[in-house]
């Protein structure tokens, strides 16, 4: 048990960890390519874009998409545009790369010029030459690639040594230039389907719910996300500003006459000094002004998708709202349902409550009533959670089966219950005998039957205390005795010891007489109900006379006498006829016979 507990703690340990860890790659999972241009707006709006379910989404997330794309363009031209403005400032690594770039463009200048030279000698050549001229030609070209690859070697390795970002931006440029062509042509596809928020089930409305709830999360944190983008580009702004009035002053200073004029240089070389100064001035100046302009631009469009998020969110919002109140009606709708079943149950017991033992059947109404209630609101509740079947007879041939083979028991002991409930069954009270265990029917379930035991019939018949359960299986896989009919007969016994010295035969023909006219009524009664049932199955006549059986003992003579009565009258009948017995012997004087007495049998 310890084991298991510590493994179930390491396994939670392990998942929370891998959990942050999967949260952390994919906060930082940018490369340092990407991190020289934010294309974050781009992406989260296609990640937004393609949640879009409906034609207002659809238009919102193309609005977004394009907007995005402006300022990821308008980024790329600010990044290359400083790149060529502000160079990285070499370092000794870069250096040697660069000076190996130098040669190696240098070289391959040197092979398209004598390439372009041989080509130009071998259109005026004569046969004779025509041949060793082509065969340089072959060799130049030859060596051009060879130089083209060394210059593309050496760009990459100052590329990835961070001598040359100019290139690294380009490269990103043309991928997202790519990008958009494919996005482009997917683009063109439909919506996005999800859950219906108006759908009249439980189920579609929560799902509905939550895929909203997640929709109007990404939005969120995109709104988010084009504020911070926005705040982050003003300040930029305005530094670039101040900058920019700061440039504009110096170079009006420059620009005015002799502002750089050195005395002991000659007059031209100062002219043409001052000259290239207020140019490389006006140059940066302008520079500026184009990455003022840009971040006024991309400004613009980080407030243009805030707004344009802050609209899909409105409408995600609604159509939450509208999941939200079928949800919340679905509800209302199973609460109705539970509590007018709660009173419809509540008016059958109140109406039944009073059922005597004579109006059991009432009983069996009342019970069919709730299971039948319970069994429709079951069926309603589960319709207002899944919604209506559209495929009913598949889904009900596909349940039955599956059904008859994971709940056979279940199948026998329900069915059971109704074969109980049929004429020839059982109802609360009845006196019966299941599985060879004899009681007092108490309660009868849609699975079990419960039987106050009340001992053998051979025994005294009170109760022993005890609570019986059956599965209502036995009502069809099995049998059982039901003694609670019309008539109710069994037989009993009654026994008496003749000493050895006495004579028993006028005793065993006083006692015959005196049983024969105690249970005559109950005799002939027994006959008559019994010759009907014989009748209508055609079988032999039955008799209910009492018979008497004498049977040698080493004490004396035993006389068994075998009677019919009802069976609520059972002890009633032997206690009036022991009563007569002690009579007839006290008449008799017969002082020395000895009286008993046997449990009664069961009638057939």
């Amino acid at each position: 048990m310890l084991l298991l507990f510590l493994l179930v703690l390491a396994a939670g340990v392990g998942v929370f960890l891998t959990r942050a860890a999967r949260t952390g790659s994919d906060s930082g999972n940018a490369s340092p390519n990407q991190s020289l241009v934010d294309q974050s707006p781009l992406l989260t709006a296609r990640k937004v874009a393609a949640l879009a379910s409906t034609p207002e989404q659809k238009r919102l997330a193309d609005e977004t998409l394009r907007i995005a794309d402006h300022e990821v363009d308008l980024a790329f031209a600010d990044a290359l545009r400083n790149a060529t403005q502000h160079p990285v400032p070499p370092s000794p690594q870069t250096k040697q790369l660069s000076v190996r770039l130098d040669e190696s463009r240098q070289n391959l200048k040197t092979d398209q010029d004598r390439a372009d030279q041989l080509k130009k000698k071998l259109s005026a050549a004569s046969e004779r030459d025509r041949d060793a001229i082509q065969e340089q030609l072959d060799l130049t070209q030859a060596q051009i690639d060879l130089d083209q690859d060394e210059v593309d070697d050496a760009q990459q390795d100052l590329s990835r040594a961070g001598g040359d970002p100019k290139s690294r931006i380009q490269h990103l440029l043309d991928a997202h230039e790519a990008a958009e062509h494919q996005t482009a042509a997917n683009n063109s596809s439909g919506m996005t389907a999800e859950p219906d928020a108006s759908a009249g089930n439980l189920l579609s409305q929560f799902m509905a719910w939550r895929a909203l709830r997640y929709k109007e999360q990404l939005l969120d944190a995109a709104k988010e996300q084009s504020l911070t983008s926005a705040s982050a580009l003003s300040k930029a702004h305005d530094q670039l500003e101040s900058r920019l009035e700061g440039e504009k002053a110096s170079n009006q200073r420059l620009r005015e006459p002799g502002a750089s004029r050195n005395p002991n240089a000659p007059a031209g070389t100062s002219d043409k000094a001052q000259s290239s100064a207020v140019l490389a001035s006006l140059h940066r100046l302008s520079e500026d002004q184009k990455n003022l302009a840009d971040l006024d631009k991309r400004i613009e469009d980080h407030q243009e998708l805030a707004q344009d998020y802050a609209s899909w969110i409105a409408i995600v919002a609604a159509d939450r709202g509208v999941a939200m109140h079928g949800m919340i009606q679905s509800a209302l709708w199973i609460l109705l349902i539970v509590l007018l079943t709660y009173l419809i149950s509540r008016a059958v017991e109140q109406f039944l409550v009073d059922a005597t033992p004579e109006k059991r059947r009432l009983r069996t109404v009342r019970t069919i009533v709730r299971f039948a209630m319970q069994a429709v609101a079951l069926l309603l509740i589960l319709m207002v959670i899944f919604g209506t079947p559209n495929q009913t007879p598949t889904i009900l041939g596909l349940a039955g089966a599956g059904l008859t083979v994971a709940m056979k028991d279940f199948i026998v002991a329900f069915f059971g219950w109704f074969v109980l409930m049929g004429r020839n069954g059982l109802r609360v009270g009845d006196w019966v005998e299941i599985n060879g265990v004899v009681g007092e029917v108490s309660e009868i379930g849609l699975l079990r039957t419960v039987l106050f035991e009340t001992g053998n019939w051979n025994d005294a018949g009170h109760p022993t205390g005890r609570k019986v359960a059956f599965v209502n299986s036995f009502a069809i896989e099995g049998h059982f005795f039901n003694f609670s009919t019309t008539g109710q007969w069994l037989w009993d016994e009654l026994q008496v010891l003749v000493p050895a010295n006495e004579n028993p035969y006028p005793l065993i023909d006083a006692i015959q007489k005196l049983v024969t006219d105690e249970t005559a009524v109950n005799a002939r009664a027994a006959e008559e109900e019994w010759q009907r049932a014989t009748n209508r199955q055609r079988l032999g006549s039955v008799s209910a006379t009492p018979a008497v059986n004498v049977r040698p003992t080493s004490s004396g003579v035993q006389v068994l006498v075998r009677y019919i009565t009802r069976a609520h009258e059972r002890y009633e009948m032997r206690s009036r006829l022991y009563q007569a017995v002690v009579d007839l012997l006290q008449r008799k004087q017969a002082t020395h016979v000895t009286v008993g007495s046997s449990g009664g049998t069961r009638s057939s």
